[in-house]
């Protein structure tokens, strides 16, 4: 179990009225312009049964964020590591993220800040998705 000061990783939905100051804090300007659409293109890659909607965007109480489709559908998800299965909305929405993180952290934009952000965030959703109900799909669809 992943503990911050002995308590297990917890999830808040934003609304609606804070999303947008949420994101900008931690991406700035680069959140609609290469984070999201990032994330969203990875959905996209690994199942062929997204279509796009509206997502929700979850804070996560060590500082971590993303972001799952609001839906209550089940995606096939297959990924280039030979992972084929099916993940809740919310599970890919995590493993979207995760993918999304990891390839931003290896770019040069604006001096390395979003790459270093990304790559924060990378391990904080990881943290968070160890104790999710689809931990083991989540983390063969990474590995």
């Amino acid at each position: 179990m992943n503990t911050i000061d002995s308590e297990t990783l917890t999830r808040r939905t934003l609304a609606d009225a804070e999303r947008a100051d949420f994101v900008h804090q931690l991406f700035g300007l680069h959140f609609p312009m290469v984070v999201e659409p990032t994330i969203f293109g990875m959905a996209q890659r690994l199942s062929p049964d997204y279509r796009g909607g509206y997502w929700q965007f979850y804070s996560l109480t060590n500082g971590g964020f993303y972001m799952a489709p609001d839906s209550d559908a089940t995606f096939n998800v297959v990924c280039e590591n030979g992972f084929e299965g099916q993940l809740s909305a919310d599970a890919l929405g995590i493993v979207a993220c995760l993918y999304a993180y990891s390839h931003l952290s290896f770019m040069r934009i604006e001096g390395g800040h979003v790459a270093k952000v990304c790559g924060g965030q990378y391990h904080l959703v990881r943290d968070y998705a160890m104790d999710h109900a689809e931990a083991r799909a989540i983390l063969r669809a990474i590995d």
